[in-house]
Formats: C-alpha cells, sequence, structure tokens
C-alpha cells in the first residue's frame, strides 16, 4: 500500500469556467481507511477519479509515496477501483473473476492460486468458486469486484466509488463489516466515497466531509460531532443535524433574535455570527428558569432509546434530544437552555468572492 496526496489540485469539465473541485490539499497516509463524504454533486467522485488517473485535473499534482504520477495511467498507478455497480466477468466463474488481474500482468499460476483462495476466504466467497458470476446476486458480485481490487500484492490504494447503493439493505451492514476486517487484516489504503454519513463514520478512521467542490475538515468521526470546522460539517454530521442560527455580536455576548447568549468572543461589536449547537445538548425544561427562553413543542419523534423535540419559540426554530421517558407532548409549552460550553461560534468573510467560515473560540 503506499501514502496518496493531493496538491493544489481543481478541476473544470468547461475549461475554467466552473469548477467541480478547488484548492484540494489532501493526504492519505499509508493504511488509512478514509473517507470522502458529501452530497451528490459535491466533487468526491471526481476526486476518486483524479486519484485513480481516469481522469487529469485542470490544476495541481497527484502524488502516491512522493511521486508524482499525475501523468500516469491508472494501470501505472496500481490504483485499484470498486465502482457502485458491481464490475465482473457474468460468463466467467468467481475463480477466474479474481484471477483476471493477476493473470493479466503474467503472474504465475501457482500464485495466482494461491491469492485467489486467500482473498476468496477473506470475502467468504470460497463456496462460489466455481459458479459463474451471472447466477449470483448484487451482494456476491459486489465482493467479488472487492476482491478483484485486493488480489494483487502491488496495488498502492483501493477506492471505493458508493459501493453499497445497490446492495439490500439487509446485505449492507455485512459487506460493511467485511470491508473493516479486510482493512484491519491487510492494512490497506482504502478511500470510500459516500453520501450516507452512517457508512463514513462506521467504516473509516478519517473523514473529509466536502461540499460544492472544497474539502471542508478532515478529521475523525469523533472531532467531525464534537468541533464541525464549519457550520455545514455540522448540519450535515448527525442526525439530526447541529441546530444553526444566525446572531449579532452585541456588547454583552451574542443576541439570537430575541434570545441572549452571555459568550465573550473577540468579534466586533455588530458583526454577524452563526450559532450552531447540537440538539442533543440543548436543555429542555417544564419548569421556566431565569435565562431560558419560552417554546412550543410543535412535533414529538421516538428515535431508538430517545425523543426528538421540534420546538418554535417566537423567533427561533430548533431541534432537541431529550431522553424518551420525558413526558412531553405536542401543543406543551417548555423552556429551553444553550449549554455555553456547547455552541459553537462560526464568523465568514470573503476571500476572492469564496465564502470562508472559521469556528471563533467561546
Amino acid at each position: 500500500m503506499a501514502t496518496v496526496e493531493l496538491v493544489n489540485v481543481a478541476h473544470s469539465y468547461d475549461g475554467g469556467t466552473t469548477y467541480a473541485v478547488r484548492d484540494i490539499n489532501l493526504t492519505w497516509e499509508d493504511g488509512v481507511a478514509s473517507a470522502l463524504l458529501g452530497p451528490s454533486g459535491c466533487g468526491k467522485t471526481t476526486l476518486l477519479k483524479i486519484i485513480s488517473g481516469l481522469l487529469k485535473p485542470s490544476e495541481g499534482q497527484v502524488l502516491i509515496d512522493g511521486q508524482d504520477v499525475t501523468a500516469q495511467s491508472p494501470r501505472e498507478r496500481n490504483v485499484a477501483q470498486v465502482f457502485q455497480f458491481p464490475v465482473v466477468y457474468e460468463t466467467l466463474n468467481v475463480y477466474n473473476n479474481l484471477a483476471f488481474p493477476l493473470r493479466n500482468r503474467g503472474v504465475d499460476e501457482a500464485e495466482v492460486d494461491r491469492n485467489v483462495r486467500a482473498v476468496a476466504e477473506m470475502l467468504e466467497l470460497t463456496p462460489y468458486l466455481k459458479k459463474r458470476a451471472n447466477r449470483l446476486g448484487a451482494a456476491e458480485k459486489q465482493r467479488i469486484s472487492m476482491g478483484r481490487g485486493i488480489v494483487r500484492s502491488d496495488t498502492t490504494a483501493v477506492l471505493f466509488d458508493e459501493p453499497l447503493t445497490i446492495i439490500d439493505p439487509h446485505q449492507k451492514w455485512h459487506l460493511r463489516r467485511k470491508l473493516k476486517e479486510l482493512h484491519q487484516r491487510l492494512n490497506l489504503t482504502m478511500i470510500y466515497v459516500t453520501h450516507d454519513q452512517h457508512e463514513a463514520l462506521t467504516f473509516a478512521d478519517q473523514v473529509t466531509v466536502m461540499d460544492a467542490g472544497e474539502a471542508l475538515q478532515t478529521a475523525s468521526p469523533e472531532e467531525l460531532h464534537t468541533q464541525p470546522a464549519a457550520p455545514f460539517v455540522g448540519y450535515f454530521i448527525g442526525s439530526p443535524g447541529m441546530n444553526l442560527f444566525e446572531g449579532k455580536v452585541v456588547v454583552s455576548g451574542i443576541q439570537l433574535a430575541d434570545y441572549h447568549l452571555a459568550l465573550a468572543t473577540d468579534l466586533v461589536e455588530g458583526s454577524s455570527v452563526q450559532v450552531g449547537i447540537r440538539p442533543e445538548y440543548i436543555q429542555v425544561s417544564k419548569d421556566a428558569h431565569e435565562g431560558w427562553f419560552a417554546a412550543t413543542v410543535t412535533r414529538t419523534m421516538l428515535t431508538g432509546n430517545a425523543l426528538m423535540l421540534e420546538l418554535a419559540s417566537d423567533s427561533l426554530q430548533l431541534k432537541a434530544i431529550v431522553p424518551e421517558e420525558s413526558p412531553l407532548q405536542a401543543g406543551e409549552t417548555v423552556y429551553v437552555h444553550f449549554p455555553h460550553d456547547k455552541v459553537l461560534l462560526y464568523s465568514s468573510r470573503k476571500d476572492g468572492g469564496k465564502r470562508l467560515e472559521t469556528q471563533v473560540a467561546v
């Protein structure tokens, strides 16, 4: 496996009028399980194609173990890719599908057999080795695709482009677990593209959140949840995502419409700020307290062992998560508080037409 690095990468499909990705500087260390996470159209698949060599970037470099491979083909890079739809030879049996990448490179048949059987065992494909691929289901075919990616010992990285999209929900958990096992067993450099935060956060040790062609934050799943570097990251990560409010800096803190947060910041009085707080950190009580604001419960929803509340005050709408046994119903009046140590502040500025959002210390 290898270290993969993108240096000042940008790509435009229309000659520079618009950019699918821009200003990308990312490093995937040797043996790390990583994910590119973001909504459809954010540029994550474009990045994967640039890494694999299927697409040459308009700007910047691709490095593998420090070597510039920007002009190299996928074959020269020895990068394997597993696509959304399984890529298999339907008329060949599973054994010959797995053996094809090795035979194509002239590998000795004894080594071919050893590698194929080892990969088949890891992916639970041994019972199917003599079966033709066209007789198997989507989950088994995708396992063949995965196997073709890891069967070669010289593979530098394995790239996964939404590999579980067409898989039956009951099979997704099993395949995700199998991928995690493969990474732990083989120490593979894996980059996994998905729009599904659950897939990304349960598979990867390091997740890059993307939006509108930009890499907003690369961090562990825990850090993305507790310290999102941009409002979009906080909103996109979590179920539900972080509450976000527009606020104004005043002498004694932050003013959120009719609600005052007594938070000290270094921001200039009168400047705008976004205030974020996760639903699970919001305090909700049926009793009035000094400094808390009144809100009406507009909707309740049981989510696992917790109760999600949709709340509305005269000027704010928000979501809060409280214990399942909380005796709250739609239509009730409650009192709400934002613990200061759980509040995140973001200021923004323009730089060359691009909006830069910076987290502010509270």
